[in-house]
C-alpha cells in the first residue's frame, strides 16, 4: 500500500499556511533544512511543484493551493478527534481529594468494591484539609467538613459529625465507671489539636469544671485513633465514621452524650461534574446508606 508521507504532509501544511519554510520549522520545533526536505520528498512523491521558490520568499502553486486546504482541514479533524479522546480518557479518571480520617477509616476499605464494579473508571485519592474547597486544587470529588456555598458546587451530606466518648474494651475492662461522665473526668483523655473537644463534652454533660489539661495531643486525627484502639485512654471521635471499628468491637462508646450535633461532613463536586464523578458520588451516598441501615438494625 502506497501510504501518504504524514511527516511531510505536517510540514507542507506548516510552511503553505505560514507561507515560510523558517516559521514552518520553528513551529514543528525542526531545523530549516529538515522542512526542506520533507517537502522536496513529498513534492517527489505527488510529481509535482507545491511551491514556487524565489529569493525572499515562496508562494503556492495551483497543486499547493488545493493541497494546503485539504490538509489543514484534515489536520484540524484529526486534532479535534484527538482532544476528544483524551478528555474522555481524563474524564474517566477521577481525583478525590478526602479528610485523613475518613480516607483511612472509611473509603480505602470500601475503594477495591468500587473498582471492582466500576474498573473503567481511575482513581487518585489525596489527603485534604477540613477547610478545603472545591476550586482549591485539581480535584473532581471533595470529602470534608462543611457544606461549600460555592456556585456551580453541589454539596452532598454523607455523615454527621457528631463526636462521643469511645475506648477499647482492653482499656474498658476493670473500669465500669467510666460509662458515667464522672468516671470518664477521671480517665486519661486523649486530645487531637483542639483540646477544646472535651471541655465542651464535659459541659454538654453538665460538668462545668473538670481539669482537661492533662493527656496526649495528637495533631493527626488518624494517630489519636491508633492510640485510643491501642488502649491508651478515652477519647472523642465522630461514631459515624468509626461504624466499622464500633462494628468490630475494636472501641466501645461510653456515653451518648455528643457534641457537634450540627456538623456533617459532605462530598461536594461541580454541578457539572463528569459521568464518572457522578458514579463515585453516587456510590458513596448509597455506601453510606447502607452502613447507617446496618447500624440501626445493630441496635
Amino acid at each position: 500500500m502506497d501510504y501518504v508521507p504524514l511527516n511531510a504532509i505536517r510540514a507542507f501544511e506548516a510552511a503553505s499556511r505560514r507561507l515560510s519554510f523558517s516559521a514552518a520549522a520553528e513551529e514543528l520545533h525542526v531545523t530549516h533544512p529538515a522542512i526542506s526536505h520533507q517537502i522536496r520528498r513529498l513534492e517527489e512523491w505527488l510529481g509535482v511543484p507545491l511551491f514556487h521558490r524565489d529569493a525572499r520568499k515562496v508562494r503556492l502553486t495551483d497543486a499547493g493551493v488545493i493541497l494546503q486546504a485539504s490538509a489543514s482541514a484534515a489536520l484540524a479533524e484529526l486534532g479535534a478527534t484527538c482532544r476528544r479522546i483524551r478528555r474522555n480518557a481524563a474524564a474517566a479518571t477521577i481525583s478525590v481529594g478526602c479528610i485523613p480520617s475518613i480516607a483511612s477509616r472509611w473509603l480505602v476499605p470500601r475503594l477495591p468494591a468500587f473498582t471492582a464494579s466500576h474498573p473503567d473508571i481511575g482513581m487518585r485519592v489525596a489527603y485534604a484539609k477540613a477547610e478545603d474547597r472545591l476550586g482549591d486544587g485539581d480535584n473532581d470529588v471533595l470529602i470534608t467538613l462543611g457544606a461549600d456555598p460555592t456556585p456551580g458546587v453541589t454539596s452532598l451530606k454523607l455523615f454527621s459529625r457528631l463526636n462521643r466518648p469511645v475506648c477499647s474494651p482492653y482499656y474498658l475492662a476493670g473500669r465500669e465507671h467510666l460509662k458515667t461522665p464522672a468516671g470518664i473526668a477521671g480517665a486519661d483523655l486523649l486530645h487531637d489539636e483542639n483540646r477544646q473537644g472535651w471541655s465542651e463534652w464535659f459541659a454538654e454533660a453538665g460538668l462545668a469544671k473538670v481539669d482537661v489539661g492533662n493527656g496526649p495531643v495528637f495533631a493527626d486525627f488518624n494517630i489519636l485513633a491508633t492510640a485510643v484502639i491501642a488502649g491508651h485512654g478515652v477519647a472523642l471521635c465522630p461514631v459515624d465514621v468509626f461504624r466499622d471499628e464500633l462494628k468490630r468491637g475494636d472501641l466501645v462508646v461510653l456515653s451518648n452524650i455528643s457534641t457537634n450535633r450540627d456538623k456533617a461532613y459532605f462530598l461536594t463536586m461541580a454541578a457539572n461534574a463528569s459521568p464518572a464523578a457522578l458514579t463515585f458520588a453516587d456510590w458513596f451516598r448509597r455506601e453510606v446508606s447502607v452502613d447507617a441501615e446496618g447500624n440501626q438494625r445493630a441496635t
